[in-house]
């Protein structure tokens, strides 16, 4: 993982959150919030919530009396998820780096992380974390996006940024969002973390990607997530040939019209 991969500020907090949510994360958010809600937890602790999709499908489903603490270690992700949630009494927004919880052992019901584990410089000191502020029987809920292949937007950005800079192709979306799909590998770190193999229930599912048009999704990929860094490192003016290449990969000759494709994740859940 590069060092921006996991820089998310200036406007990629509202771009993130107006087109990549839709595009491909407010599937998973309701299949993970129906996942927890399930549990019927009194207290909920999300880690890298990002600008708040998954607390936004949570909320409404938890019970009245629930605690749910939100968190994330970019400050403009976080303000951008308190603003658009607006007040609940049961919600408290913190900073927090899912490596180094502030929270007092055995405080939590349910640990939740939508889509930021592969951004955990360590991965098993991240779900070792997660297993600590768990009471015992507590439940880690987690997901990672499967391999780039099986992603067709994200494969195809990839690439057509590959034609704009042939000498050093930006690989942000192979690398950090789609470089930690191995089932196997993931069962190792979570062993790593103290959870027991037997307790680790892990699934793959695959949803419909689905955009106005190639254009809003070529935008979401390249202006909306920190693949943004890396083609304005390479050459800021080139922006505009990115996107437009970006748009005729996932167009594929279809016009101004609707676009789908498909993508594909892995829904993880480990028991204390």
């Amino acid at each position: 993982m590069a060092q921006n991969d996991t820089v998310f500020a200036g406007s990629i907090p509202q771009l993130y959150d107006t087109l990549m949510v839709p595009l491909i994360f407010a599937p998973y958010a309701a299949d993970m919030a129906a996942r927890v809600a399930a549990l019927a937890p009194r207290a909920v602790l999300e880690t890298a919530a990002g600008s708040g999709v998954v607390t936004r499908a949570l909320a409404p489903r938890l019970a009245a009396h629930a605690r749910y603490v939100v968190t994330d270690l970019n400050p403009p992700m976080l303000e951008h998820a308190a603003a658009r949630q607006g007040a609940d009494p049961r919600i408290e927004w913190r900073p927090a780096d899912a490596l180094q919880l502030p929270f007092e052992d055995a405080s939590f019901d349910v640990v939740c992380c939508q889509f930021g584990a592969m951004f955990f410089p360590d991965r098993a000191a991240g779900y070792a974390q997660a297993r600590r502020v768990l009471r015992p029987g507590g439940h880690f809920v987690f997901s990672v996006w499967d391999r780039i292949e099986e992603n067709q937007f994200a494969d195809d950005v990839t690439q057509a940024l590959a034609t704009v800079f042939p000498d050093d192709p930006p690989r942000f979306l192979a690398r950090t969002p789609h470089g930690y799909h191995d089932a196997a590998r993931i069962r190792e770190d979570l062993r790593r973390g103290g959870f027991a193999d037997a307790d680790i229930d892990l699934q793959t599912h695959a949803h419909t990607s689905r955009a106005a048009s190639a254009r809003d999704a070529a935008t979401a990929y390249c202006q909306g997530t920190p693949l943004r860094g890396e083609i304005d490192a390479r050459d800021a003016a080139r922006m505009p040939l990115a996107v437009e290449r970006a748009t005729d990969a996932i167009g594929r000759g279809t016009g101004e019209g609707p676009v789908a494709g498909k993508i594909q994740a892995h829904l993880i859940v480990a028991r204390r």
